[in-house]
This record gives structure tokens, sequence and C-alpha cells, in this order.
């Protein structure tokens, strides 16, 4: 028998994190994990509007999908279970993707893309989609920070985890101002 989709297993309100542990959906991890798919489909929506010829930048938008989905595991995963989690060989969020970022900014920045204060996002349809992508990055970053406050989020991974959220948030910002300047808006 093929494997569905539907399981009918969350009909009751309930999910299971990995290794069957059932939690309601309203558990905070469950809902921190809904911002970050939340995050990752509007970077694939950003990936989506950009010009083909923008292969660094797509590059880096699937780089960082790939480490969110890296992330929810982690995140959905018990503190009971952090060790077995650890030693499963199953992906973590990958540690060097903080040094990608920083190095992401220095790079944007170098360009001439730097912070100037408050931007009006929707200058064109790439710049918009990477500016919707940062606001999620922000509530996935808060979601995440509560999940940590309340001893659920594994703090051996923690720090590193929120703080490339906060930097992809700016590396975003820098996208997309980025992006304004390359594509000409639709209404000019």
């Amino acid at each position: 028998m093929m494997n569905s989709i539907a399981t009918r297993t969350g009909d009751d309100g309930t999910t299971s994190l990995l290794f069957g542990r059932r939690v309601p959906k309203t558990d905070m991890r469950i809902v921190a994990n809904g911002r970050v798919d939340e995050l990752n489909v509007r970077l694939g929506m950003a990936k989506a509007c950009l010009p083909p010829d923008e292969t660094e930048a797509l590059a880096f938008i699937e780089q960082v999908q790939r480490n969110l989905v890296n992330l929810m595991g982690e995140v959905a995963v018990a503190p009971e279970d952090w060790e077995r989690y650890g030693s499963s060989g199953m992906p973590n969020f990958d540690d060097a993707l903080l040094g990608v970022l920083d190095a992401r900014v220095a790079r944007l920045e170098s360009e001439g893309f730097t912070y100037k204060g408050w931007a009006t996002p929707g200058g064109n349809l790439p710049a918009a989609a990477i500016d919707c992508a940062r606001t999620a990055c922000r509530e996935a970053e808060l979601g995440l920070l509560g999940v940590l406050e309340a001893g659920l989020l594994n703090p051996k991974r923690a720090d590193l985890i929120l703080q490339s959220l906060n930097r992809l948030s700016d590396v975003l910002w820098l996208e997309a101002r980025r992006a304004e300047s390359a594509v000409p808006a639709p209404h000019a």
C-alpha cells in the first residue's frame, strides 16, 4: 500500500515530534516550525521571482532553504530525545551557515548595498518577495526564541540557530535593496 500524506493521525489536533512523541498542534515547537516553514516558502517565492541570471543569489537561497528543513528537524525533537537525535545521523542545521551569512553581508555591503535607514518595500517583484521572506525570518526568529525560553530548543544549538536567523534577516534586507537596483520597477 502506498503511503499517504493523509494519515488521519492529526485529526484530533495533535501531531508527532520526531521519534513519535505526540503533542498538540498548538505546541510552541509546532508553531515555531510553522513559522520556519513559512520562511522557507517565502524564500521559494523570492527564488521564483529572481531572474534566472541571478545564479549566485539563487544558489544562496537554495542553501538557506535546505538548512531550514534541517532546522525544522532539530526543533521537532523533545528535550529527552536531543541526544538520540544527535546520534541518529539526521542532518543538523549547518554550523557553517553563520559564516556564509556573515560573508554575504560583507560582500553585499562591499558592493554598496548598505543600511541607510528604512526602506519602502515593493520597488519591484523580486525585492518585494525578498522583503516578505525577511519579515517571515523575523517571525521565525521570535518563535524559536520562545521555544528556547521554554527550554524546548537544544541549548547547545540555540545560539547558532538564533544568530543565523538574525543574520539571515540582515542579508535579506540587503538582498532586497540589491534586487531593487537590478530590476526596474514595473510602475516606474
